[in-house]
């Protein structure tokens, strides 16, 4: 049984990732810092930090609900510069050669 729920949230990270990459490719590097899979629900809750054009370094919190291919955005925080420093020290969950926030829409 676990396999079946190790499998399930598989699927559903590699959903959220054709989704998500849409949106946050404009804010490349992203890093994902915190993951929690429901799979009962069928839905991956997760943070992204990035250097926003508008805001500096955020803290942005999603939920992506599998079972309809939706993203849905549950708000952000402002983090200070050291704390995205810590950040940066892991890989890149959308990795990007420079921070180029100039073509993003800023949404």
């Amino acid at each position: 049984m676990v396999s079946d729920s190790a499998e399930k949230v598989e699927v559903m990270r590699r959903l959220r990732d054709e989704k998500v990459r849409v949106h946050l490719e404009q804010y490349a590097p992203v890093w994902m810092v915190n993951e929690t899979a429901l799979p009962a629900e069928e839905t991956l809750r997760f943070d992204v930090v990035f250097m926003h054009p508008r805001y500096g370094w955020v803290n942005r919190r999603y939920r992506y609900d599998a079972f309809n291919d939706v993203l849905y955005y549950n708000g952000q925080r402002r983090i200070d510069e050291k704390d995205a420093l810590d950040v940066q020290e892991y890989d890149a969950y959308i990795p990007a050669e420079t921070i180029n926030t100039l073509e993003s829409y800023g949404g």
